[in-house]
């Protein structure tokens, strides 16, 4: 495995130049809605969020697309139909229609599963904090219901203070009395906070899969195209010496998520000298479990930027094919 790279040389930040497609005014008209007139009856507006990406949305066209054909094994991205690319798109429209009731606590409306919950729960029975370590792979509100199981158990989030701006903004128009703890990092006390939210025991959330473009980031194998992954989430578990969990709720259809739970790294009696290598076969496992997840629940996947910085050329490049 080559060393680390700087972000900075490639467009590791490439999600952050994406406008905005929703503010917190249309959050709670959203929510009014949807609230007022039930889960089954608002889905129906779904289908046509979807149809509006799939005619109008080329950037999110083109990397589904991208993201399709590898995930799919299809021989280019040519041959991804547009019935899999509506259905890439209500998958996400689904997640983020979903997060109105996660966040209202209506947990009644759906059917959770959740697989090895008891690697969870051994490290709070201990007392100790532990990390989850997410993607924009399904729905981490889903995580929400761990906390409905487990009465007292405390759940924060830490992430960059652009995304920490964004989930309080979506959080307050959706449902002002759900708001996580959340530590936006990069300020001097970030590391301070998100080590004494783990000293009482809280289960912190991360999400490693996107970069600022300043991060020192690592080249990994991932759906067979190399993709830069940054190391700071797995670096600061490492530096706080604490177990890491891999996390990930996937949409399966209708009313169900699947929670999966998978040991990523345990930093506790860490040496020193071994940090770098063992947050390096961190992140590499991040990238293989990220994969299996993929393959496993195919639409899932909510990075609709070019995460692997080239798109594949064979049989004409995206744009070419829409």
């Amino acid at each position: 495995m080559s060393a680390p790279q700087r972000a900075a040389k490639t467009p590791g930040a490439e999600w952050r130049n994406q406008p905005e497609r929703s503010n917190g005014f249309m959050l709670r008209v959203m929510t009014l809605i949807s609230l007022g007139l039930g889960r089954s009856a608002s889905r129906i507006v779904l289908y046509g969020i979807a149809a509006y990406f799939l005619a109008f949305a080329p950037t999110a066209r083109r990397m589904s697309r991208n993201y399709l054909y590898r995930v799919l094994e299809l021989p280019s991205p040519a041959a991804v139909r547009w019935r899999q690319l509506f259905r890439h798109f209500l998958s996400f429209a689904s997640a983020v229609h979903d997060r109105v009731f996660l966040l209202n606590d209506r947990f009644e409306l759906f059917d959770i599963r959740i697989h090895n919950q008891h690697l969870v729960d051994q490290v709070v029975a201990q007392g100790n904090g532990v990390f989850l370590m997410g993607a924009h792979l399904g729905s981490f509100e889903v995580l929400r219901a761990i906390g409905r199981r487990q009465p007292g158990l405390r759940i924060a989030m830490a992430m960059y203070e652009e995304n920490a701006r964004k989930i309080n903004t979506a959080m307050a128009a959706i449902n002002p009395n759900a708001m996580l703890d959340v530590v936006a990092l990069g300020h001097i006390d970030s590391m301070i906070r998100v080590n004494a939210l783990l000293d009482e025991g809280a289960v912190v959330g991360m999400l490693g899969d996107r970069s600022l473009g300043t991060d020192d980031t690592l080249p990994v194998d991932f759906l067979g195209s190399s993709a830069e992954l940054p190391l700071g989430p797995v670096r600061m578990a490492a530096v706080l010496k604490r177990p890491v969990l891999f996390m990930t709720g996937l949409y399966m259809g209708s009313n169900r998520y699947d929670i999966h739970f998978e040991v990523l790294a345990d930093f506790s009696a860490l040496p020193p000298r071994g940090r770098t290598p063992a947050v390096r076969d961190a992140v590499t496992r991040y990238a293989a479990l990220m994969a299996q997840y993929c393959r496993h629940a195919p639409y899932n996947w909510f990075n609709f930027f070019d995460f692997w910085h080239a798109a594949p050329q064979q049989g004409g490049s995206p744009e070419q094919q829409l």
